[in-house]
């Protein structure tokens, strides 16, 4: 299976640039800060699920990819390659989700990352895809006014529509970890309801979009997929302390971690940002074929 990783880098000059032509607004700084943590992301994808056949790395320009990378071992994907010219540029992760499937040469099961899930022990293919079906946790969820729960409510019920499943009083939200994907259910499910998606792209984050739970929702509709939790720890910087994710870090006891960014002071975040840089240097001491 092949892994998929969406990127960006918040201090990209060029990047920086790019939003503000288009958009005049400033950029939303949590949303698009760069903590320094993919080397460890594709350490911990050498050193504990060696199963992985390829890893692409999606970004919006070429000057996004960290310098440090050996483009041998990591394959770039650019989003001109993928996304529609009339949708670009965008800086929208919803947008881009609709399109991982369209990655040339992608295998037909995929693992997708964000930059802040990380594998902290040994994984097997059948962790994810047990007899070849994807598996994700799944919890039952009410519509809040949150912008992110909206978005899960649009993707539950628009992956329905494309199943052909009547919808419910609640929505389905799968937890928040890498997804295990099938390329051609992806394919199928854009297929089935291509009008409703392009209608709800963005450059920025609205109401209307859908995002990448779309086709967990639907691999689950079809049958395609099997309910049943990844094992993970998730912290979010708000609430859980420094020293505790950093002794997580140290000693894992779950397979996988989701580390959330939050709102915080500048002097705040390089104070964490270094300190979660060692606790990642200890666990993950060795370059990876990932690194030059």
């Amino acid at each position: 299976m092949d892994v998929v990783i969406t990127f960006v880098d918040g201090n990209d000059p060029q990047w920086r640039e790019d939003f503000r032509r288009v958009l005049d607004v400033p950029a939303l700084e949590k949303r698009y800060r760069d903590w320094g943590l993919l080397r460890f992301l594709l350490r911990g994808i050498e050193t504990h699920l060696p199963f992985v056949r390829k890893v692409f790395l999606v970004v919006a320009r070429d000057s996004q990819v960290p310098a440090w990378v050996d483009r041998r071992h990591v394959n770039v994907v650019l989003h001109e390659q993928i996304i529609p010219v009339e949708y670009l540029p965008t800086f929208n992760s919803c947008t881009i989700e609709m399109f991982l499937h369209r990655i040339p040469d992608l295998e037909e099961r995929f693992l997708y990352f964000n930059d802040d899930m990380f594998p902290m022990m040994d994984c097997t293919e059948e962790d994810f895809f047990p007899e070849g079906h994807p598996a994700i946790g799944f919890a039952s969820c009410r519509w809040s006014r949150s912008l992110f729960k909206r978005q899960c409510l649009n993707s539950d019920r628009l992956a329905r529509r494309a199943a052909g499943v009547e919808a419910g009083r609640d929505f389905l939200r799968p937890e928040h970890i890498c997804s295990p994907m099938l390329k051609s259910a992806c394919e199928a499910a854009f297929a089935a309801v291509e009008p409703e998606i392009l209608a709800s792209l963005s450059p920025l984050r609205e109401k209307k979009n859908i995002n990448q739970y779309f086709f967990l929702d639907y691999q689950l509709f079809t049958g395609m997929a099997i309910d049943r939790r990844i094992p993970k720890r998730h912290f979010s910087l708000a609430a859980a302390a420094t020293n505790r994710i950093c002794s997580f870090l140290e000693l894992p006891d779950r397979q996988m971690v989701c580390i959330n960014d939050v709102k915080m002071s500048s002097d705040r975040f390089q104070t964490v940002r270094k300190r979660l840089h060692f606790a990642f240097e200890r666990h993950f001491p060795r370059r990876s074929r990932f690194e030059l």
